[in-house]
């Protein structure tokens, strides 16, 4: 396992950040979700060792995360939410320095450096201090050095806050193919649940300290046996029209309709429609839950 955490309480005077929090999680990209307040950042740090946990056990990449804090913090790359570039610094130099900080010799975490630069886009302005930086740029040079002695997991706190549509698409495309074409693990924490679904094949959720929910997304995002997404060659609303004149209830959802299927009717019932309309169906298919749904319906019963 990536990750194990078994019964992990921690609590900050009287607000329990993590309340017993049991999870595994698997090598893989996985999305740390919940509201403000759930305890995510908390979660971060106790993975890091930045903190000490009032009671539990915990395994990152298989060390301790009481006894083996410092070899958890070489072997992890992090990209906190917030700014921490050194001032006065050019990239290469910050990255190369980052490579240091976790034990590589001054000669290799320069060649790195430089080597990561590259990767996320940032060859030409390597030279260049990181205070002229874009919010992009230095976004990406946190990535770069984060990746610079090459984890095995990478910890990505609220990686595209703030950011404009241009920035944001940058990190998500630097997200992915790490994950999926360097072969690193991701814990990707955020509250944007499409960044989440973009990069991450596992999610889990807190709320107000516990875990709610864990699971991969496609299995999450259960089907729904009576409502269907249809889609037809013609007009939408007209065939919307003969379903409700049929007793079959319907409402246009993007491109396609949303079809709820009374109880005692078959979905053979919508194909008539179809076929006593002269109708062309092109999609028709069971609805499954969307992640935004999995993630309302995990707080929902933790409120």
């Amino acid at each position: 396992m990536l990750i194990e955490l078994e019964d992990v309480t921690k609590t900050y005077g009287k607000v329990s950040a993590l309340r017993g929090v049991s999870v595994a999680l698997p090598e893989g990209a996985i999305g740390l979700l919940g509201p403000n307040g759930a305890g995510k950042t908390t979660m971060i740090r106790t993975l890091l060792g930045l903190i000490s946990i009032d009671s539990g056990s915990g395994r990152v990449l298989g060390m301790d995360i009481r006894l083996h804090r410092l070899a958890i913090r070489q072997a992890v790359g992090f990209v906190p939410e917030d700014e921490c570039l050194f001032p006065g610094m050019n990239g290469v130099g910050s990255v190369a320095y980052a490579g240091e900080l976790v034990g590589m010799g001054p000669r290799d975490a320069l060649r790195r450096a430089h080597e990561v630069l590259d990767y996320v886009g940032l060859g030409e302005a390597r030279y260049r201090r990181t205070d002229s930086y874009s919010t992009g740029m230095k976004q990406r040079l946190k990535i770069a050095s984060a990746i610079v002695h090459d984890p095995r997991l990478l910890i990505l706190d609220e990686p595209t806050n703030g950011m404009d549509p241009a920035g944001r698409e940058d990190v998500l495309r630097l997200a992915v193919d790490l994950a999926r074409n360097k072969g690193m693990s991701l814990l990707f924490s955020s509250h944007l649940l499409p960044d989440v679904e973009a990069v991450c094949e596992y999610v889990m959720v807190l709320g107000r300290g516990r875990l709610l929910i864990q699971g991969r997304i496609e299995e999450l995002e259960r089907s729904h046996q009576r409502e269907f997404e249809l889609r037809v060659k013609g007009d939408h609303a007209a065939f919307s029209g003969r379903l409700g004149a049929l007793g079959i209830p319907s409402e246009p959802l993007d491109d396609h309709l949303l079809v709820r299927l009374p109880a005692g009717r078959e979905p053979r019932a919508i194909w008539q429609a179809a076929r006593e309309a002269g109708e062309q169906v092109r999609a028709f298919r069971p609805r499954r839950s969307t992640l935004e749904e999995v993630f309302l319906d995990a707080l929902g019963g933790n409120r």
